[in-house]
């Protein structure tokens, strides 16, 4: 029997995987691992709630029609893509992992047959932008910020790429603070859905147990928004989607 590939995530490395000191490198393997069947496993365990949830943060933007978009952790661009659905003057998608990329650009060819030009793709870091300072209109990022092995570095340099009156747009998981739905999301998130997406995926990565357990260490909301203000954002609000299963933050600069 050929040798399995050894997963990226230990099981202790999960207990923290925020405290990990190479989790660049293992977000990256572990999203070109299961970037084939990312967004079908996008669907599939939100129960089709992910795009809807994209749809609020883009409602939430403030988009207008001249506005320039910066999609940082853009992955397959389905982020992207409904920022330019809604108008947008042009989209730049930027992402640390090829394989995400690729899907990304296919699917932007696809759509419209091939029509698609004011969306674009380019191979970036979150924390050191490719992009001019005051470039962009808004940032966005979606279930991203968490994958950042330094967030606070994150949001400083998403200021930094910003025009002034322009908007930064968080999409992230988080926990329902009510304590009988927490419990039933948890059972879900750390049970279930581990083992079926794992098998969508044929997936070894451990990306799909690495997960719950990123949504489970990462700062919790007010803490997200503590940085946000520490960046220079103002007039910062969080809006919980899905009884508080994702949450939309929108700060100002």
């Amino acid at each position: 029997m050929a040798n399995q590939p050894e997963p990226i995530w230990s099981d202790r490395q999960l207990d923290d995987p925020h405290a990990v000191a190479d989790k660049s490198r293992r977000v990256r393997e572990m999203f070109a691992a299961i970037a084939p069947s990312y967004d079908l496993n996008n669907r599939l365990h939100s129960l089709w709630r992910d795009q809807a949830w994209r749809r609020w943060a883009v409602r939430l933007s403030q988009l207008q029609p001249t506005d320039h978009v910066l999609d940082v952790a853009c992955g397959t661009g389905d982020l992207s893509m409904a920022f330019e659905n809604a108008g947008a003057s042009r989209v730049i998608g930027v992402d640390f992992t090829p394989g995400m990329l690729t899907i990304a650009h296919d699917k932007a060819v696809a759509h419209r047959g091939g029509t698609r030009r004011s969306v674009t793709y380019h191979a970036g870091d979150g924390t050191r932008l490719p992009i001019a300072d005051r470039s962009v209109d808004v940032v966005s990022i979606a279930f991203g910020i968490r994958n950042i092995a330094t967030p606070a570095a994150a949001i400083q340099e998403f200021a930094r790429v910003l025009r002034p009156g322009g908007r930064l747009v968080i999409l992230e998981f988080s926990l329902p603070r009510n304590t009988i739905l927490r419990a039933m999301y948890n059972f879900y998130f750390k049970r279930i859905m581990p083992v079926t997406a794992s098998l969508v995926a044929r997936d070894r990565s451990g990306a799909y147990r690495y997960l719950p357990q990123s949504v489970n260490t990462f700062l919790d909301r007010d803490a997200l928004m503590a940085l946000m203000g520490d960046a220079g954002f103002e007039n910062i609000t969080q809006t919980a989607l899905t009884f508080g299963i994702a949450v939309v933050y929108v700060g100002h600069v």
